[in-house]
């Protein structure tokens, strides 16, 4: 049997748009031969369709959705995700996976496994599967099975999750191929795993495997496809494109299929997550362009190339806002980027409303010496001047902190945190020099100029400032930051990593200190394992400290 790989980029809760793009992408398989065609999860709806789910109207959309498709996909069967009702206890939803052939749903099969952790939340929603079906198409029997329900892999994990694992209860229906539909977010490493895991399951039960994943950007999450099928031998047969929809065919009767290139290091595979992510935040939301503030820094210059690639240079304006403390050289390195770039760029100095400010506040300061709270007017006033063209205009304010900034604070509530969306906000501050590095590499010229790339990192808030003078050194800060945030070691473990105690316990404080700051944070695009978005759930207001015991060092 020939089986089509259908790897979309659907939009949550664009019901109608996912079922033309369903409908379309099934009559191109049937087209190129293809029996059956599979689609990702919830591919009706979109994921993650969050508390969208709540709402009655949403989910009967969703419904109304999977029977147009049932109604009008004609000559192909199909498995696609959708979310279905609970008639009975328990909570009101299952997150589904249907098989249609001939305007019929010849079956529906459940997920079993509902994440609790990181950014996902479907115990929220979702009752899970208490029983388990095969389906024949032309007597090919079908396991079905959704995403998480393929992660509890006992020899992969030494510490499962769950106490039950759906695909040997679905192996005992004994079906002759497995199918698992995903929605699986990426992160810069997570595909080496996601292979592994298909693998072990392929060859575990001696079955090939289909495992279709959804692609696009859906908020902070980026999907990056890689759909694959694995033979029952464990050997890679067909693999989709990364980071773009896509559709394979696989014929399950040689078996041979497509295997497309996809990118294996770690910095290109971020870079095309973030232009991905950018592109697909913009047009879901309704915004044609963007506005950053380029400072003639690093991470100005890299969220500006990461917009004209999501969206185009000519529809993206960069803003110099020089003050007293700007050199020179910031001012003509932002221009150079513009011109690189092709984009427009415009300078506004901030030197009069800082003395305006000055003369409104300096009455009611009782005396005190300028700090920062005169360094923050700045970032403040550079904030509102993007915020107003972003009124005027319609544009999209883009962020440009990094997530080094972020865990520590190092960064101004409504100044450069203004924005829409924050791009690199996940992206550590040495992750961000490799970005520009590859950045100039594949454009085969400097397009972010070599002064930015070997200036020191400054704030440019007062005389002489470096982001050293409150900092570690940006490669010490990273590896504390991803100790602490993405591997949850404890300030003692850090230590032993060889970190002075000082340091690290500096840092940590600082982590933990700033969370009002990123509650107030704009969405940022995930890349990492842990990011400081709605997967990160700390409280504001506690007193909770870590602390170093005796004779550590």
């Amino acid at each position: 049997m020939k089986i089509a790989l259908a790897q979309i980029n659907p939009t949550v809760g664009d019901v109608e748009a996912n079922v033309e793009k369903i409908l379309a992408f099934g009559s191109q398989a049937r087209e190129a031969g293809a029996r059956l065609v599979v689609f990702p999860e919830l591919a009706v709806c979109g994921y993650p369709p969050m508390d969208l789910l709540l709402k009655d109207s949403f989910v009967h959309a969703n419904l109304a959705g999977l029977n147009k498709v049932r109604e009008k996909l004609n000559g192909i069967a199909a498995v696609l995700g959708f979310v279905d009702l609970n008639p009975g206890t328990g909570r009101p939803l299952y997150n589904s996976c249907a098989v249609l052939e001939e305007g019929n749903i010849k079956a529906v099969q459940h997920k079993t496994l509902l994440p609790t952790y990181d950014v996902f939340d479907e115990d929220r929603y979702f009752e899970p599967a208490s029983s388990y079906v095969c389906c024949e198409i032309d007597g090919l029997r079908l396991g079905l099975s959704i995403c998480e329900d393929i992660w509890n892999y006992r020899e992969l994990y030494p510490r499962p999750r769950y106490q039950i694992d759906p695909i040997a209860k679905i192996i005992e229906h004994r079906p002759d191929v497995l199918f698992n539909i995903s929605a699986s977010p990426f992160t810069a490493t997570k595909h080496h795993i996601r292979q592994e895991l298909v693998r072990n399951q392929a060859l575990s039960h001696n079955l090939p495997v289909i495992y279709v994943n959804q692609v696009g950007g859906n908020d902070e999450l980026i999907f990056d496809g890689r759909s694959i099928a694995i033979n029952s031998q464990g050997r890679l047969i067909a693999r989709a494109s990364a980071f773009e929809e896509d559709l394979l065919i696989v014929d399950l009767d040689s078996p041979s299929g497509t295997i497309r290139e996809c990118p294996e290091d770690e910095t290109i595979n971020t870079y095309m997550a973030l232009v991905l992510g950018t592109k697909d935040y913009m047009h879901k939301c309704g915004f044609n362009q963007a506005v950053i503030g380029l400072s003639g820094g690093i991470d100005s210059a890299v969220t500006a190339s990461l917009a004209c690639r999501a969206i185009g240079p000519e529809n993206v304006l960069g803003i110099a806002m020089p003050s007293p403390y700007s050199s020179s050289g910031s001012v003509e390195d932002a221009r150079c980027l513009a011109e690189n770039l092709g984009i427009r760029f415009q300078v506004i100095p901030i030197n009069e409303p800082m003395q305006s400010f000055s003369k409104l506040l300096t009455p009611h300061f009782d005396r005190r010496y300028p700090d920062v709270t005169e360094e923050n007017i700045q970032a403040r006033l550079r904030g509102l001047i993007l915020m107003a063209l972003s009124n005027k205009f319609g544009y999209l304010v883009l962020a440009t902190g990094n997530k080094s900034e972020l865990a520590v604070g190092y960064c101004t509530l409504y100044g450069d945190m203004c924005g829409g969306l924050a791009v690199i906000s996940d992206v550590p501050k040495m992750m961000v020099y490799d970005l520009a590095r590859y950045i100039n590499e594949e454009a085969g010229k400097d397009i972010i100029p070599v002064s930015t790339m070997e200036k020191a990192p400054s704030a440019e808030l007062r005389p002489n400032q470096l982001d050293q003078d409150t900092l570690p050194p940006y490669v010490v800060l990273d590896g504390i930051i991803h100790a602490y945030v993405e591997q949850r070691k404890g300030l003692e473990d850090i230590v032993r990593l060889g970190y002075r105690p000082e340091v690290a316990m500096d840092v940590v404080n600082r982590i933990d200190r700033n969370e009002y700051k990123r509650y107030q944070a704009a969405p940022g695009l995930k890349v990492t394992a842990r990011s400081f978005g709605f997967g990160w759930r700390m409280p504001i207001a506690h007193r909770f400290r870590e602390h170093l015991h005796e004779g550590v060092s």
